[in-house]
């Protein structure tokens, strides 16, 4: 199995208000969200690629445009964004137009990270 990976980032605020009231992630705060796509090909195409990487422009574009700089309950219009979350949602978004995607990985900090994988 051929693995590729492409890492892509994005600023925005979140809160999760389903927690208790004094719980730190109740508040709104927010992240340097790095987001990493993996595809996986039992074969290669006729270049010798799972994928393109400069195919997966349209995801750093939706990024851009719905994501960055967003406060992101009200981007996906739910009361908890946790990184599992965005994980799953960005998943389900690759997988529809780049069929090869395996996993989404999300950190919200350099030691933490959540990751979708059917």
């Amino acid at each position: 199995m051929y693995r590729i990976a492409k890492e892509f980032a994005f600023s925005a605020s979140h809160q999760i208000l389903t927690l208790p009231e004094g719980h730190q992630c109740a508040r709104v705060h927010g992240h340097n969200y790095v987001v990493v796509v993996e595809l996986a090909s039992a074969e290669l195409d006729e270049h010798g690629f799972v994928r393109a990487y400069e195919d997966l422009a349209p995801f750093k574009a939706y990024i851009d445009e719905k994501f960055d700089h967003r406060h992101l309950n009200d981007v996906l219009n739910i009361k908890a964004v946790s990184s599992e979350i965005l994980a799953k949602h960005f998943y389900d978004w690759c997988k529809e137009r780049f069929p090869e995607t395996t996993a989404v990985r999300i950190s919200e900090t350099p030691k933490i990270w959540a990751e979708y994988r059917p």
